[in-house]
């Protein structure tokens, strides 16, 4: 079935795999054009080819970076001419042990490359297209910013900066732009292997929905935060966790 030109333009970072090319699956789905990060050439190639090249183009990069930040605006305006939603998605979590042990450096990295970065394309997207002709923003944060996460405090701590920053955007770019965050639980993603690895039926046992996230998940919440059925919601953080906070306080 052919899918119907949107005439929207996203760009999602860090989309070669997981939640982020989740994202970009779900918009290639209902007819946007996205363009794409991510720091491995030959995944973001590929990537590419499976949304196919003639509605996806890619950008290899790091997301801290500002040049590469300004280059993905760039080329996004360069392919497309505008640049409709921004989906804030590349982060790392390079740490797993009690904050009283965490090394200051470490918590540099994570806040830069998880936080700034997104101020960073935000910033690029508003002055390149938004603040003159609108979108939408979404940020993705975790539950583990909106709760205590024992043994990966660093990353909580910026996703907890992440829901923050999501308020603060919402209030100055309205009412032209809206800036929601999406707060996963675990998703089954490469990155989120090692709190379900060789474990997945026991941690999947705690969700009362009875199973780990996918990146569809994420895609599917993504896709109406940046569309007509969400044009009356702005500064929230959607909870997507196969209701684990049900679980909060019982025995």
């Amino acid at each position: 079935m052919t899918v119907q030109d949107s005439g929207k333009v996203a760009l999602i970072t860090g989309a070669s795999r997981g939640i982020g090319y989740g994202i970009a699956e779900a918009f290639v789905a209902r007819g946007d054009r996205v363009v794409i990060t991510g720091r491995g050439e030959d995944a973001l190639k590929e990537a590419v080819e499976k949304l196919g090249a003639d509605r996806a183009v890619g950008i290899v990069g790091k997301a801290h970076d500002e040049a590469h930040q300004a280059a993905a605006v760039a080329r996004a305006m360069e392919a497309f001419g505008r640049v409709d939603y921004l989906v804030n998605n590349a982060g790392t979590n390079p740490v797993f042990g009690p904050m009283a042990e965490l090394d200051l450096d470490v918590a540099r990295k994570v806040y830069e490359t998880n936080v700034i970065s997104a101020l960073g394309f935000a910033q690029q997207t508003w002055k390149a297209w938004q603040r003159e002709n609108g979108g939408a923003i979404v940020n993705i944060a975790s539950v583990a910013g909106v709760s205590a996460s024992p043994f990966i405090g660093a990353y909580g701590m910026s996703k907890a900066a992440m829901v923050n920053l999501t308020l603060q955007l919402a209030h100055e770019f309205a009412p032209v732009v809206r800036v929601n965050a999406i707060a996963p639980a675990v998703v089954k993603t490469k990155f989120a292997e090692a709190l379900y690895e060789g474990r997945e039926a026991e941690a999947a046992a705690a969700y009362p929905l009875g199973r780990l996230g996918v990146p569809q998940d994420i895609g599917g919440a993504a896709a109406f935060l940046t569309s007509a059925q969400s044009d009356w919601v702005t500064g929230q953080t959607l909870v997507v966790d196969g209701g684990i906070f049900l679980n909060a306080g019982v025995a």
